[in-house]
């Protein structure tokens, strides 16, 4: 059990955030070939195995697929989720308007288009794809290596060429091709100075001398994109704090201690840390450890496809979901920053002065994955996974659905892209949610009271995001 656990862990360092840094002064650099060396790890050549995006049932999903293939290849598993979930919001944001075009079913989003009759929504959809991805991907380079983003764009053309070629040409296609192109550029008209490009590495941010507040995490002397929650502007919400949950737990208090000490006894990683985590809580715990937004996206490219929802249905779908997870994390980040909370590994190592007799000190204790140089309060993953699995709860008028999800996170053979991954089924929504929050304590990175509190917020932000877009006409 010990080897299968320390097996797991060297895989899953690979998709760790941030990956240790000699100092500040090299923190960039630093940042940045960690993208790239997470990215040999967990990359597979084209085209992924058949369970890696799951079944692409239309040209909307289709092309959901396509850009989570090519944010693999862009290196976004290597570390910056709000990035990525941004680029997905833009891409669907682009293809529902350009949809909406053709046959207009619901609320515009960035542009009021009218589509000449016999226009090809394929072409629509892969023109709108194509001309959000290929520029926001160029824009990345402030954090993505240059071959992790030519990589990217690579991918993407190879789609758009596979995509054309299946369509015939004619007016149809032309004018599907013009409509998608005019979609795409209105919604990177209206997000181009979102402040998507905030800074992602801050090596000069004053980290908290206190008990509880917030100090660099082992390895990694900065703070990660601390401005994010102010810059980034978000796509339904009215600012960053408008579900802004109430402060953590005090110091003293018996819920904080109960806190400490569960995630001291799970979360360590049993290699110099002892756990007392079973293996399918190590699995978990390594399963979620998988970009949020590439992971919530198959869940509901696989959900679209058992319940046969059309084009449109799905434009709507993953417009919602891909808006309401970037929002997810901009309420997330103002949260961490605005409450600065402490990290588990930093609790547990200074235990001895947080005022709290039930608590104990472990100086050594190790994470089963490298702890995230963010704040704790709340958890970004659970915000994700509450937002995420609200807005299909909404979406489709049910909690209750049976899905499988694979991962780009275990160990090799296990992988979406090898030939016979590990699932996870799931019968609810709510019940991935809450294994999603509850593998952040698994692997050391958050309290309990960071992730069920995480979660309540991304629900508040799932429900205002279907009620305020995208909404339908009749």
């Amino acid at each position: 059990m010990r080897l299968l656990r320390r097996t797991l862990l060297v895989v899953s360092i690979a998709v760790t955030v941030i990956a240790t840094v000699a100092g500040p002064t090299n923190a960039e650099s630093a940042f940045r070939h960690s993208i790239i060396r997470n990215a040999n790890v967990v990359s597979q050549p084209r085209p992924f195995g058949a369970h890696a995006l799951g079944s692409m049932g239309d040209a909307v999903t289709a092309w959901n697929a396509n850009a989570g293939e090519a944010s693999v290849a862009a290196c976004f598993l290597g570390g910056y989720g709000p990035q990525e979930a941004r680029m997905y919001a833009m891409m669907h944001v682009a293809v529902h308007d350009a949809l909406n075009g053709i046959d207009r079913r619901s609320r515009p989003y960035a542009v009021d288009l009218h589509a000449a009759p016999g226009t090809s929504p394929d072409a629509a959809v892969a023109a709108a794809a194509h001309d959000v991805l290929i520029p926001v991907l160029g824009s990345f380079s402030f954090f993505l290596p240059a071959d992790c983003i030519t990589a990217g764009v690579a991918s993407v053309e190879a789609d758009y060429a596979d995509a054309l070629d299946a369509i015939p040409d004619g007016s149809a296609k032309t004018q599907g091709i013009a409509l998608g192109q005019d979609a795409a550029e209105a919604i990177l008209a209206l997000r181009a100075s979102d402040g998507y490009d905030t800074p992602t590495v801050d090596p000069n941010y004053q980290e908290g001398i206190a008990p509880g507040e917030y100090r660099y995490t082992p390895g990694t002397p900065f703070a990660f994109a601390p401005a994010l929650g102010e810059d980034l502007i978000p796509f339904a919400l009215r600012d960053s704090s408008q579900f802004r949950p109430g402060p953590p737990y005090r110091l003293t208090s018996r819920r904080y201690a109960a806190d400490v000490n569960q995630v001291q006894r799970l979360g360590g990683d049993d290699v110099t840390t002892p756990s007392a985590r079973t293996d399918e809580q190590t699995e978990i715990a390594l399963f979620w450890v998988e970009s949020s937004p590439l992971q919530w996206n198959e869940i509901a490219r696989n959900v679209s496809t058992a319940e046969g929802l059309d084009l449109w249905e799905n434009a709507r779908l993953f417009g919602l979901l891909n808006i309401a997870m970037t929002d997810g994390y901009i309420g997330t980040w103002d949260t961490k920053y605005h409450y600065r909370f402490w990290r588990p590994v930093t609790a547990i190592r200074l235990a001895d002065i947080d005022g709290n007799p039930a608590t104990t000190a472990d100086p050594t204790w190790t994470p089963l994955v490298e702890t995230p140089p963010i704040p704790d309060y709340d958890s970004g993953h659970a915000v994700e996974g509450g937002a995420a699995a609200q807005v299909l709860r909404r979406f489709f008028h049910t909690n209750r659905m049976s899905f499988s999800v694979c991962s780009f996170t275990l160990p090799e053979g296990e992988r979406c892209s090898d030939e016979s991954p590990t699932l996870r089924h799931f019968t609810r929504f709510s019940q991935a949610a809450r294994e999603n929050a509850k593998s952040r304590i698994y692997v050391g990175f958050h309290f309990r009271d960071a992730v069920k509190t995480g979660t309540r917020h991304g629900e508040r932000i799932g429900n205002w995001t279907v009620r305020r877009v995208m909404r339908p006409v009749d």
